[in-house]
């Protein structure tokens, strides 16, 4: 147990650090912010002491505020991704590695005779009056835990795991577990998130102080299953169904057109100084294709408007799903003030054998990313030849840029590679694009957002970039191929990304597949600045959504608005 810092921690970027791991270091920033209590916050005058961020050799950091100035934590060649950053930060933060807690011998079990000679201290044992364990049980899913062969000499594993089931799950580098972060925040005394705001998945009565109204004697019902419509909850998709698995649901079957009913949400403040939130939930669509699904916010001017304003973010239409699928669906929000989110269901002109149903619903203080869900990917995975392709829909930056991820399914791993697709904004923006940072996240499906472990890389365009004497992230009307995607005519530039992605053996350690479906998340944002305060998350000028168009794979999705704001 080091000493502790204050809940916000001050830091400083090395100028050695590259413009990709700068990125990196800010999402890690933003994981903390998500899951836990602790801030970051770039160093100011008044600070002595703060975290010097440098690429040194190696991934390493002290244990807790060991000294005054400036305590380095090195983020060296090999070291830039978000959960070694994690790892690395919570050394800092005070912690040791899970295999040194002092009843560490009661969970695993480890072989000295296979370490490395002179790398035995790596192993070193922490007695209680030492190292504090907060109460927390033994976390085999500890980002702080080494793997099973860390430092092996090539004789075997260095540890084994008393339960042989975590022998493989020893040494995760995707996120912070749920026990790093309550065994955190017990630490540091606090149990609130600088940027999580509400999570609701039904199973509670309670409906998570949710509130439903409606114009006759119908409206949202919260349901197990739904007679004659293969619907069910999606919390506990894929598992054994308890006694709490439920979602709601409403029914525009038999109704007049015109009928509608509301779900509103508790009231919530935004605590970050960028009006930005995310919504995030799961729908099914069953009804007519003139069937609406509104989504609003109710804003609050002050503590004497009982109305509030209500303002319509997004809305959900068109042709229902003829397979039973969740989609999961992403709404940008900008509420400067106390707010509501509201679920509005209208029923349209057609005769429906159907309605809406929802579940798993999250809002955070972060930007949404872009979504490309794939239906029955368990079944390609299953059936594919060798290197089967599928492309993403086409999506906008924030500024502008337009960008297509493409994914090849090999025997034993998946690759992932994104290129620049000619857009509208082409003559207002710089070529080659520079210094973007692109990370793909093949997100864990845990219902809660705060509990997922998503698979996460992240890569930077660089300007100078040249391949096959071609330059990569140049203007792909001037350097690109013309292709067909949709019913459009575009031109698209070299693919760029990682050959080795995701082994295939990684992707039943979590949720990553989900009913047969996986999902990729993508962002494509600016550089990230050192003098820049990244505390908060960047106010885009403009977000840019287009309509989702697909090539040679089926997405899981319905009409997509135009946004922007």
């Amino acid at each position: 147990l080091g000493n502790r810092w204050d809940i916000s921690v001050p830091y400083e970027l090395s100028v050695n650090l590259s413009v990709n791991y700068k990125g990196v270091i800010w999402r890690a920033f933003e994981q903390f912010r998500l899951k836990s209590c602790i801030d970051f916050k770039p160093r100011a005058a008044e600070d002595i002491s703060y975290i010097s961020l440098e690429s040194r050799d190696g991934c390493w950091s002290y244990v807790g505020r060991t000294f005054a100035g400036a305590q380095a934590l090195s983020i060296g060649d090999g070291c830039g991704t978000k959960a070694i950053v994690e790892h690395e930060f919570l050394h800092a933060l005070g912690f040791w590695h899970e295999q040194s807690r002092y009843d560490r011998d009661d969970y695993l079990t480890i072989n000295f005779e296979n370490i490395i000679t002179g790398q035995e201290h790596n192993f070193n044992k922490y007695s209680e009056n030492q190292t504090t364990t907060q109460d927390t049980q033994y976390d085999y899913y500890s980002v702080m835990h080494y793997d099973k062969n860390a430092f092996s000499n090539g004789n075997g594993s260095t540890i084994i795991t008393k339960r042989p089931e975590f022998q493989d799950v020893i040494g995760q580098r995707l996120d912070l577990s749920e026990y790093d972060v309550i065994e955190l925040n017990k630490l540091y005394k606090c149990n609130s998130s600088i940027s999580f705001l509400d999570h609701c998945s039904f199973d509670d009565e309670s409906l998570c102080q949710m509130s439903v109204c409606s114009a006759g004697d119908y409206g949202w019902q919260r349901m197990k299953s739904v007679s004659g419509i293969n619907v069910t909850d999606h919390t506990y998709l894929g598992k054994e169904q308890n006694g709490t698995s439920f979602f709601m649901h409403f029914s525009t079957e038999g109704r007049n057109e015109g009928d509608a009913a509301k779900m509103e949400s508790k009231t919530m403040t935004p605590k970050r100084d960028c009006k930005v939130q995310c919504l995030q939930f799961y729908y099914y669509h069953s009804g007519h294709e003139s069937d609406q699904l509104n989504i609003w916010i109710r804003e609050y001017q002050n503590e004497a408007d009982s109305r509030g304003t209500l303002r319509l973010m997004d809305q959900i239409t068109g042709q229902s799903l003829s397979w039973f699928k969740y989609c999961l669906h992403h709404v940008p929000l900008n509420a400067n003030k106390t707010f509501q989110v509201v679920f509005e269901v209208r029923k349209g002109a057609g005769n429906s054998s159907g309605g809406f149903s929802l579940d798993d619903i999250n809002i955070s203080e972060t930007e949404c990313p872009h979504t490309w869900q794939i239906r029955d990917f368990e079944k390609v995975l299953n059936n594919s030849v060798f290197d089967t392709w599928m492309y993403s829909p086409l999506y906008y930056s924030s500024d502008g840029y337009r960008f297509q991820a493409g994914l090849s399914v090999y025997q034993n791993y998946l690759s992932i590679y994104v290129r620049l697709v000619s857009g509208v904004y082409e003559d207002q923006l710089q070529w080659p694009c520079p210094w973007r940072q692109i990370t793909f996240q093949m997100l864990d499906q845990n219902p809660h957002l705060q509990k997922r472990m998503s698979s996460e890389k992240s890569f930077t365009s660089d300007p100078s970039l040249i391949y096959s004497n071609v330059s990569v992230w140049d203007n792909p009307q001037n350097t690109g191929t013309q292709v067909v995607i949709g019913n459009e005519t575009v031109y698209v530039g070299i693919f760029w990304g990682y050959k080795y992605a995701i082994m295939k053996e990684d992707l039943t350690r979590r949720e990553f597949i989900k009913g047969g479906d996986i999902i990729f998340l993508f962002t494509m944002q600016g550089r990230f600045c050192e003098e820049t305060d990244r505390s908060q998350p960047s106010c885009s000028r403009t977000s840019v959504v287009v309509a989702n168009q697909f090539f040679n794979v089926i997405i899981c999705c319905s009409n997509t608005v135009v946004k922007s704001c």
